[in-house]
């Protein structure tokens, strides 16, 4: 198992506890299963599309949720009883249930989702208040 020494970068950065607790977020969930595939798109300089292959679930058995910059995508499937009735010569379509969880960035907002063709699109956009951009300071 590998340490990771940060104390170099709490001499360079302020506020680095911050950025700690973000690199032991993304080592949690680099844990996660690789169901359901996806892809992350850069649809412009601040838009971003999400997209997941998730055959064989509908509107109703999908959730989206965003909690502290943590978009969450779970999918469950409705227990049926023709389950069992049901036989297979070969069962390719996984038809479990899922949780994928995205880390996002500051400000990111979660602008809406859509699920066509199998394929479940979520658009994010990244909205920077004015009172955090970057602002140029008069020298007296």
């Amino acid at each position: 198992m590998r340490t990771i020494d940060f104390s170099p970068l709490y001499r360079s950065f302020i506020g680095s506890d911050y950025l700690a607790s973000q690199v032991d977020k993304a080592g949690r969930s680099a844990q996660q299963t690789d169901a359901p595939p996806y892809n992350i798109e850069l649809l412009g300089e601040d838009k971003y599309r999400i997209s997941m292959a998730v055959a064989g679930f509908n509107r109703d058995m999908l959730n989206i949720e965003v909690k502290e910059n943590t978009l969450s995508v779970e999918g469950k499937k409705a227990d049926t009883d023709n389950a069992d009735e049901r036989k297979f010569l070969h069962k390719g379509i996984a038809e479990r249930a899922f949780e994928r969880k995205f880390q996002l960035g500051d400000h990111v907002n979660v602008v809406g989702a859509d699920l066509t063709d199998g394929l479940l699109h979520i658009d994010l956009e990244r909205v920077v208040p004015e009172s955090e951009k970057p602002q140029t300071i008069a020298i007296n």
